[in-house]
């Protein structure tokens, strides 16, 4: 008997070490080797002179550092807000929406399948005040005291953000649709039966059965907003620092050879957005509880 359990087990094993020796590769060891190399002043090949803590302490000195997190919180808010905000209020529509449902969900998704570097060329193509699309359709239409230079230093930040949310609001509204999909109708009609509101509905019922999907969202949200890259470089190319965000010091750094340094603030902002996370997910356990 314990033949047949010891072979069993080998067999098993067997079946999961490809997949565990490809994770120990391509993610155990990168993880642990980032560690070693943020101690250490390395190009990640040839040089490694011990350093010890000295990259923490000169990114907690850098102002440009501050400055990426500021940009990256920036955009993450109006993810949080306006994107998260939109695609909630259109997957309460869809929702209802039974003939025409499965169309609007290929619709608002396109934009989510798209490469960001695609987004970001082409809104970078529109917004520019040259050849200025957007600024000849607005004044076609009797709209031309609108016309600004939408990537100039006054609006670049905030016209980021917008393109941003534009881009990514089509996966949170799938997700928070599967997720109101999944609430059994029985509870809604039996709330109507004891003469409920749509509010009193919408409070008790959706919200508090919602709120481990809407959390999910929301952190999503932030791993990936703090996180973009591509298409902030190509619809801004860094504006001058303007709408530099972490992982663009991160990436300026490993071009530049300096990749213990770059291994540490990865380190910072993974550790950040680890505390995040986990802050989001008791915050939400404790709304559920309390519902």
């Amino acid at each position: 008997m314990n033949d047949y359990r010891t072979k069993d087990k080998v067999i098993n094993f067997a079946f999961v070490f490809p997949a565990l020796l490809i994770f120990s590769i391509f993610y155990l060891y990168p993880f642990f080797y980032s560690f070693i190399l943020s101690l250490h002043r390395s190009d990640g090949i040839f040089t490694y002179d011990f350093v010890g803590l000295a990259h923490f302490r000169d990114i907690f000195q850098d102002k440009a550092w501050w400055r990426s997190l500021y940009n990256g919180g920036y955009i993450t808010f109006w993810a949080l807000t306006f994107q998260n905000i939109l695609a909630f209020s259109l997957a309460l529509g869809v929702d209802r929406a039974i003939k025409t449902g499965k169309i609007y969900r290929v619709i608002f998704f396109i934009l989510p399948v798209l490469s960001e570097i695609i987004i970001g060329l082409l809104m970078r193509t529109i917004l520019l005040s040259e050849p200025g699309i957007l600024n000849q359709w607005l004044d076609k239409i009797g709209f031309g005291f609108m016309i600004q230079d939408w990537l100039g230093k006054e609006h670049v930040l905030l016209t980021t953000s917008l393109v941003h949310c534009w881009k990514g609001f089509g996966w949170a509204f799938i997700i928070l649709l599967a997720g109101l999909q999944t609430i059994p109708e029985q509870l809604y009609e039996a709330a109507r039966i004891d003469g409920a509101n749509y509010i009193q509905r919408f409070s008790k019922i959706t919200l508090p059965l919602l709120m481990p999907v809407v959390s999910m969202v929301i952190v999503l949200t932030l791993l990936g907003t703090m996180q973009a890259f591509a298409m902030i470089l190509a619809l801004t190319r860094g504006s001058g620092r303007l709408t530099e965000v972490p992982v663009m010091i991160i990436y300026n750094h490993l071009r530049g050879n300096q990749v213990g340094l770059a291994c540490a603030e990865g380190i910072i902002l993974g550790f950040i957005l680890v505390l995040i996370s986990f802050s989001m997910f008791a915050f939400s356990k404790w709304v559920k509880e309390k519902s």
